[in-house]
């Protein structure tokens, strides 16, 4: 075991003095994953942990799953070229014939598919491009708490950009309300709002090329969008040609409880950002897209590595295994049971404030219950008709414990990630194909972990 030690304090010390200082979940998650299969993790050390966050909701079969690593094999066994920039080969035509049985069907009716570079914000980007060129505007429309990518287009109309040329909108979510009374109310007035600077000729805001969002916010803090809301959007872009581009790189594949997230909703976008899980592990970026917007010309979005094979393949396998296995619906049904009963055995601290999501992507926000809330967060009147289940004033965000709650999880053998506005949401992105005793086993290990934070920490002492 001392000699596992060592080599496992070895690497993590070569990382630190060889690494860029921009590297993040490393920081957090000081563990040297050398093997793994489904949702386990073992470490350089010798230790198993659970992991639930899943290459940031990447690993929709959690890893190394029998199918992936067989599609994987016969493309190297076939002796197929790895690299093949754009041509059509057998491999992407399995994948484009697959990935177009799962779309909603009034896009995969009229859709078209563009390779980019292997990320998300890579297919970002190029939405950008695509909507710019076929509207001959330039602004764009996104929403406070966004995240769309790190790369220059994308990290503009994210929630935490600096210099933008981006208009951003309010987007509704019940906990934090930034009109004061969430619920349908709250999601009503984001509308108003969004409609009045669509058509206020003094708005500031021209008409935009898109209109970008996502039906989940991930890194926002595990935000569901209301479904009126989303159908909304869809009218008010639609009335006003705008295209609307929807962001399933994280929603995508099952996750939320439908196949695409969209779907809960019943909205047709005209352009969707896919990637993370459509490569079943492996590096893949695509954007699909109405016809109506396909008018770019050859070589106006390309890309060396718009062709991987192997990510194809994984794709592929992945995207039939969620659709014939029904895991879209266990992770509806599995997801709501969860979110039950977290909200009974967490309600029993004063540092959770909320616990919300949607399927298979939960978020545990922690507050600071020695700290009252602020009167801008103190909703008038105290009792919406619109919101009868009006929750008490949120409390200030508690990234300090949130922290401390993630560490607490990791000595149990649970990975989880933070997010949120303040890093105060502990993430749970478990793979869909998690057990019930696993399942179990995360509620155990979460709970523990927060009921030893609530204990060590003054003013965060257990309810009960």
């Amino acid at each position: 075991m001392g000699e596992r030690s060592s080599w496992h304090e070895g690497i993590l010390r070569r990382q630190s003095a060889r690494e860029s200082a921009a590297r993040t979940y490393a920081r957090a998650l000081p563990i040297v994953p050398v093997r793994a299969r489904g949702m386990t993790i073992e470490g350089a050390d010798g230790r198993r942990y659970l992991d639930c966050l899943s290459g940031a909701g990447t690993l929709a079969l959690g890893h190394n799953h029998p199918v992936v690593l067989e599609a994987i094999r016969k493309v190297l066994d076939s002796g197929a070229p790895l690299h093949v920039l754009d041509l059509a080969t057998p491999v992407k035509d399995a994948f484009t014939t697959e990935l177009f049985r799962t779309l909603p069907p009034k896009l995969a009716d009229h859709a078209r598919v563009q390779f980019c570079g292997p990320a998300g914000t890579d297919a970002v980007e190029a939405a950008f491009k695509l909507v710019r060129t076929a509207t001959g505007r330039n602004g764009m429309l996104a929403f406070t708490g966004a995240y769309h990518g790190m790369t220059a287009g994308a990290l503009e109309a994210s929630g935490n950009a600096f210099d933008v040329r981006v208009a951003r909108l309010p987007y509704p979510q019940h906990y934090r309300c930034p009109f004061g009374v969430g619920g349908e109310h709250g999601a009503e007035l984001a509308a108003r709002w969004t409609e009045s600077v669509l058509d206020d000729p003094q708005s500031g805001v021209p008409r935009p090329a898109g209109m970008i969002l996502e039906p989940v916010q991930g890194e926002g803090g595990v935000i569901p969008a209301p479904d009126t809301w989303l159908r909304r959007m869809r009218q008010l872009t639609q009335d006003r040609s705008i295209p609307l581009i929807v962001d399933e790189v994280q929603t995508g594949v099952g996750r939320t409880g439908a196949f695409w997230a969209v779907e809960h909703s019943g909205v047709t976008p005209d352009v969707m950002v896919l990637s993370k899980a459509i490569g079943g592990s492996l590096p893949l970026a695509v954007v699909v897209y109405h016809e109506d917007l396909d008018v770019w010309e050859p070589g106006a979005h390309a890309g060396t590595f718009r062709g991987n094979q192997l990510a194809m393949a994984a794709g592929t396998a992945t995207l039939a295994y969620v659709r014939e296995n029904g895991l879209s619906a266990r992770a509806h049904d599995l997801g709501t049971r969860l979110l039950v009963e977290l909200r009974a055995s967490m309600g029993e601290f004063a540092c959770v404030g909320d616990v919300r999501g949607r399927g298979l992507m939960i978020g545990v926000e922690v507050v600071d219950p020695a700290r009252e809330p602020t009167p801008k967060q103190r909703p008038e009147p105290r009792q919406d008709p619109m919101r009868p289940d009006a929750a008490r004033d949120p409390r200030p965000p508690a990234p300090e414990l949130a922290a401390a709650v993630q560490r607490e999880c990791l000595r149990r053998g649970l990975i989880v990630e933070l997010g949120g506005r303040h890093s105060s949401v502990v993430r749970l992105l478990p793979p869909l194909t998690i057990s019930e005793e696993q399942a179990a086993a995360v509620l155990d290990r979460l709970t523990d972990a927060v009921h030893t934070v609530a204990r060590d920490h003054a003013g965060t002492r257990p309810l009960h």
